[in-house]
């Protein structure tokens, strides 16, 4: 956005009736967020009309004390989502009051309605009962496999002490995936694979690399909720696509794209976070045949591939990575700290990959990639494995019958995997909803991740994600018990 559009403005008294926005540093979310919600909410709900000019930069940031680059990027997200549109030499102006064919995109919430929460889920440091945590205990992953992989990968020769390491990532890593794949699911080169620190880095690097503001983005929904806020950070508009115990709606998906344009989609073919289930072969070709129909990239997120039974759906087998780009990681059957993770594409994009990789932030840890290699080419691995899924299968029956006895019920019956997602019938009000029973759980050493961290859209009634690893544990129980709601 250029700043020349304000010329005529920055000296002007400010707009009258224009109000001071409910924002601040000591609210959680950042500012720029705190803004695009406060003026999206204002645009929606019609106070502010279609054709309106806004305060001038200057005079928005003396009206609200915030510094004019912080506003030149909120009315940039702003104009990037539609709401506003830009006039050289005359300002900002209200454009329409909701996106096309997705209000539910229209009004974009702060970061998250649970921030407070969401470095509690990730850090691993709190002491709360972490049910709604995305990770397993240590002694699920089998840690004297782990450990013993970090020593080893400590031993690296001094002669590797030098340099940064390669641009793909640690060679043996590479060519051990491209053989383990090559085997189970396509065939695939050690040079199409690119390691990443995780897969949400991963995610950055794709959206970095084939995305611009403005871009339309689809996305599950419900679905993982750091990439919901990853995707409008890159000043793209993520757009819902429900999924549910039958996997994806293809027909709004169709639709959508035919009016939206995407340039990618997310989708977890299997184990789908936070719902557990998969796509069915007939799903996974007729998404595939809407990619290519409609033009856009499948990012395939398959972090859950090896707690999934034989023989799911995969996109990238099917599609031989033309139009798919599969993305996976180690943190659900070794360990989230050592932040390691794969994308496998076609050679023409992994090269565009890693040039953006080495311009955002150089290599990735060759230590950790060491590790992560000795951990899963160690006779034990396959072992390891197989019994955390015996594991977390026990722990997902025991799951579901405590939560039936809490009067809950699974929004689906998971086909494996770590989660069960369940909740009340009873709709979501204002006195009743998913952050107030989170915040009361906090309060009760209980960490859980409510609706809202997960979904797009408004909710329609109470529900939560169960990490099936902490759920067997009467103090949960007791808590679910005592908010039950009344009917």
């Amino acid at each position: 956005m250029h700043k020349e559009n304000d010329k005529e403005n920055d000296d002007a008294p400010a707009l009258p009736g224009w109000p001071v926005l409910d924002i601040g540093r000591e609210k959680k979310g950042a500012l720029v967020e705190q803004i695009v919600a406060a003026v999206s909410v204002m645009v929606g709900s019609r106070a502010l009309r279609i054709g309106t000019r806004m305060p001038s930069v200057r005079q928005f940031a003396r009206c609200n004390g915030v510094s004019t680059f912080t506003v030149v990027e909120s009315y940039d997200r702003l104009v990037n989502l539609g709401l506003l549109s830009s006039r050289r030499g005359s300002g900002y102006f209200v454009a329409r009051h909701e996106i096309a064919g997705t209000p539910q995109a229209a009004v974009p919430a702060s970061p998250t309605a649970i921030d407070a929460l969401a470095p509690d889920l990730y850090s691993g440091v709190s002491e709360a009962l972490p049910v709604g945590a995305g990770w397993l205990p240590p002694e699920m992953y089998g840690e004297a496999t782990v450990l013993d992989a970090v020593r080893q990968a400590m031993r690296v020769p001094a002669s590797r002490l030098r340099g940064y390491g390669h641009p793909l990532g640690f060679p043996s890593l590479r060519q051990h995936l491209a053989l383990t794949l090559s085997e189970e699911l396509f065939q695939l080169e050690a040079d199409q694979v690119l390691l990443t620190h995780g897969a949400t880095h991963a995610f950055d690097l794709i959206l970095r690399s084939l995305t611009k503001p403005g871009d339309t983005v689809l996305v599950e929904d419900p679905g993982y909720s750091n990439l919901q806020s990853l995707i409008r950070h890159h000043g793209c508009i993520p757009v819902g696509v429900a999924r549910g115990e039958n996997g994806l709606d293809l027909d709004a998906l169709a639709a959508l794209a035919a009016e939206r344009q995407p340039k990618l989609m997310f989708v977890n073919t299997v184990l789908q976070n936070p719902l557990g289930t998969s796509l069915s072969q007939a799903q996974a070709h007729r998404l595939l045949a809407l990619a290519e129909q409609f033009d856009f990239w499948l990012v395939e997120d398959d972090i859950y591939r090896e707690l999934a039974a034989r023989g799911e759906a995969s996109l990238a087998a099917m599609d031989g990575l033309r139009r798919v780009i599969r993305v996976g990681s180690f943190s659900k059957t070794l360990s989230p700290v050592l932040r390691v993770g794969s994308i496998c594409a076609s050679p023409s994009l992994v090269a565009e990959l890693v040039r953006v990789k080495m311009l955002a932030g150089l290599t990735t840890s060759e230590i950790n990639e060491r590790a992560v290699y000795h951990a899963i080419s160690a006779r034990p691995y396959r072992r390891m494995v197989e019994r955390l899924i015996a594991q977390l299968a026990d722990g997902r029956e025991r799951s579901i019958e405590l939560l039936v006895q809490a009067g809950m019920a699974p929004l689906a019956r998971p086909r494996g995997g770590m989660f069960v997602s369940a909740g009340w019938p009873d709709r979501q009000t204002p006195q009743w909803h998913g952050k107030l029973v989170a915040d009361l759980a906090l309060k009760s050493g209980i960490l859980l991740s409510p609706n809202e961290f997960f979904m797009l859209r408004a909710p329609d009634t109470v529900w939560f994600r169960f990490n099936v690893a902490y759920t067997d544990n009467p103090v949960l129980l007791a808590f679910l018990q005592s908010i039950r709601p009344v009917r």
